[in-house]
């Protein structure tokens, strides 16, 4: 099977796995992510093929959705790839892809690096920015019926990975417990620039929050 089929095959897949997933993580952000992928790619001396695997995959089981259970995710994913004979060297390469990608909490250092992995994380947390990213933030609050902000209830910078994954602060936390520092954390030069306009608009939004939520305008 050629590589444009596979493609093909793993969209299919990925849409049929996510077709009624939560809004913020269905078949719609894997196809941001996989056109943000393709874009930086673009720019990267990287392998198209593992870059297009891991970003249409990157979120196939996510472990939010699987009682944290992070191993869910990449046994799907091999299993799939090794039905369409994918090369285990291919397969092996999005599997660490897969385990990596996710921002969990401030203090976790990433254990596996590759371009391929740089430029999908990158696509990955473009999604989490701006316009878009402020749309899957109150979606995934409400989803999880979080209150909207509560001023009382301070963000927490310094959690562990297991606090970050088991919290339920308000969801205005979230953008400076993770949204606000992704754009100091990109890897690639085009990521970095995309990131910028996203990560300003997003200030933006918060700085007219404050001013409704407090009767100033």
């Amino acid at each position: 099977m050629d590589k444009a089929q596979i493609i093909q095959d793993t969209i299919f897949f990925v849409k049929k796995t996510l077709k009624n997933a939560e809004g913020g993580h269905d078949w719609f952000h894997i196809e941001r992510v996989y056109k943000n992928a393709l874009l930086i790619a673009k720019q990267e001396e990287v392998n198209h093929f593992i870059v297009a695997l891991g970003a249409l995959l990157h979120d196939i089981a996510d472990s939010k959705f699987h009682n944290g259970n992070e191993t869910v995710g990449p046994k799907v994913a091999q299993q799939f790839l090794q039905s369409l004979n994918v090369e285990t060297t291919v397969i092996n390469h999005v599997i660490k892809i897969i385990e990596n990608i996710s921002f969990k909490g401030g203090n976790l250092t990433q254990k596996f690096k590759s371009l391929e992995l740089d430029v999908v994380q990158d696509a990955d947390r473009l999604d989490a920015l701006g316009a878009i990213g402020i749309a899957r933030t109150f979606n995934y609050g409400g989803f999880k019926n979080r209150a909207i902000y509560n001023p009382d209830i301070k963000p927490d910078l310094n959690m562990s990975k297991e606090a970050y994954k088991a919290s339920t602060a308000p969801t205005l936390n979230h953008f400076y417990e993770k949204l606000l520092l992704l754009k100091d954390r990109m890897n690639t030069k085009t990521g970095k620039d995309l990131a910028e306009n996203r990560h300003s608009y997003m200030q933006e939004f918060l700085n007219q929050f404050y001013e409704e939520w407090n009767g100033k305008m």
